[in-house]
């Protein structure tokens, strides 16, 4: 199954409608842990998923959410 990084930006204004988005969303990336850079000035989100194809990873976010974030298809490479 193909791995995205899903790396979502919004603006310091709308951070408080960012989380409240996820409100009666079901989604199995509810109530997880995520990398944050809100609390340090940045306003990022990163969820790391593994989905069929980019519109699968959005899926798992609330559409606010998803508006807002790039799905990047990853793979792991070995670093020399």
């Amino acid at each position: 199954m193909p791995s995205f990084l899903l790396h979502h930006q919004h603006q310091p204004h709308e951070c408080a409608a960012a989380f409240a988005a996820w409100k009666g969303f079901a989604s199995p990336l509810r109530h997880q842990a995520a990398a944050s850079s809100c609390l340090g000035g940045g306003h990022g989100i990163w969820w790391l998923v593994e989905a069929a194809d980019r519109a699968e990873a959005l899926a798992l976010l609330p559409r606010y959410v998803a508006m807002r974030t790039d799905p990047i298809r990853i793979r792991p490479v070995r670093i020399p």
